[in-house]
């Protein structure tokens, strides 16, 4: 589903992501989501950890529903409100993603009320 492209003529990765990822499969685009309790619908405000734990989560339940997991990520897009956080937000990363990792972005942006949104695009499998 997934085949990490590595080469020595690009830059290498310098952190938890892959330098491309040719994907095979029907694929699910994750919209942006961000620290919401999905039973409330309530933001969950706390620290930056909090935070990206629920967006994450919340990104897993989505992908479970799809018929995917974190294994099928081939593209991770984040933004952060502030790039302080980087750090953090790679900890937290790692929890959900192993190698290879998928290709990933990752900017500051203008986020009002909440430190973190992450959107991606996976491989659903045609059978497990």
């Amino acid at each position: 589903m997934r085949t990490r492209i590595s080469t020595e003529k690009g830059a290498a990765p310098t952190g938890p992501y892959s330098q491309a990822i040719v994907a095979d499969g029907h694929q699910v685009y994750v919209s942006g989501q961000g620290p919401v309790d999905p039973l409330t619908g309530e933001l969950q405000l706390g620290s930056f950890c909090a935070q990206a734990e629920r967006t994450f989560e919340n990104i897993g339940i989505l992908l479970e529903a799809a018929g995917a997991s974190w294994g099928d990520v081939v593209k991770v897009n984040a933004y952060l409100a502030n790039m302080d956080d980087f750090a953090e937000y790679n900890e937290v990363y790692t929890r959900y993603f192993q190698a290879p990792y998928p290709a990933r972005t990752t900017v500051q942006s203008d986020l009002k009320r909440i430190a973190i949104e992450v959107d991606c695009i996976a491989v659903v499998p045609r059978a497990r």
